[in-house]
């Protein structure tokens, strides 16, 4: 069987998941895949609804306003990928005394995704500053926020890795600081797919590989890691691939197990309900289920 991996963004942030993929874990428990980034417009739910995708790298914060909307037949939430954010601070010059309050007064481009944003601003209060003090830039994707930068647009700008390790490498930027360090581990990437897909032997086989894979890359040397992932990471140099995984192996994203937590999963409640983001805090039970939910073969 072929399966159809679906990701809302690619980034070194998610190498358990390419990792599964790209060094054998899934060739060697038998399956395939197809791996593709979502379009513009497109929407987990809707193409786990219709079966044009099996698994989706999302978030279950993703499943709230759906929710709150009164819309069913939700992906279910079935393992973690990153339980610490994944994004960093890349200022223009060196600062090695870099605090939070550094942002009051300047220009900030940041990933105005609403989960990004969300954590962006929650590290920020967490750090002692004002918001309302950062002028903040919409810049559009991680793309153009980078060839905006580039052309001397904001003094710090907000992005995945391995772009803002990529933007050091080259001199044009600096990183300051790691938004998953400045603030509680939370229940941040997850893998989804439909509740019938879940209950598959399918789903099982993957989940074990998929184990496998999470455990490798937190432990395995980043060169190794980097070496395997390069062909998904065109125009990126292997070393600057290593060196933003190292970084994450460092700030701990991909420590704890293949299920959810659910400590985790209630602290991105706290985050976004801090936020006004959500009007009601979301049952785990209707969000999530453990990967032993898949080992019920229907």
């Amino acid at each position: 069987m072929t399966l159809r991996i679906l990701v809302s963004g690619h980034s070194a942030f998610y190498s358990p998941l390419i990792s599964t993929l790209a060094a054998g874990f899934l060739e060697r428990h038998g399956l395939a895949a197809e791996y593709g980034v979502l379009g513009k417009g497109q929407r987990s739910s809707t193409l786990i609804r219709e079966g044009a995708a099996h698994i989706i790298q999302s978030a279950v914060s993703s499943n709230w306003k759906l929710m709150e909307a009164g819309e069913a037949a939700l992906p279910v939430h079935f393992a973690q990928i990153n339980q610490r954010d994944g994004f960093f601070l890349v200022a223009r010059q060196p600062d090695d005394a870099f605090t939070w309050k550094k942002l009051e007064g300047s220009t900030l481009m940041a990933d105005h995704g609403l989960q990004p944003l969300t954590m962006l601003r929650f590290a920020a209060k967490s750090n002692g500053v004002d918001w309302r003090k950062i002028r903040l830039i919409d810049a559009g994707t991680p793309e153009d926020m980078q060839r905006a930068f580039r052309a001397g647009d904001a003094a710090y700008i907000h992005l995945q890795s391995p772009a803002s390790h990529h933007l050091e490498a080259e001199g044009a930027g600096h990183i300051v600081a790691s938004v998953g360090e400045s603030m509680p581990a939370v229940a941040f990437s997850s893998l989804c797919c439909s509740r019938d897909f879940l209950r598959t032997e399918t789903c099982r086989v993957f989940l074990e590989a998929y184990g496998q894979a999470r455990e490798w890359v937190r432990g395995a040397a980043a060169e190794e890691v980097a070496r395997h992932e390069a062909s998904y990471f065109p125009g990126v140099p292997v070393a600057v691939l290593a060196a933003a995984i190292a970084r994450y192996q460092r700030v701990g994203n991909w420590q704890g197990g293949v299920g959810i937590p659910r400590d985790l999963y209630e602290q991105a409640l706290n985050v976004f309900e801090a936020a006004g983001e959500i009007r009601r805090r979301h049952p785990y039970e209707e969000v999530c289920a453990f990967p032993a939910a898949a080992h019920s073969v229907s």
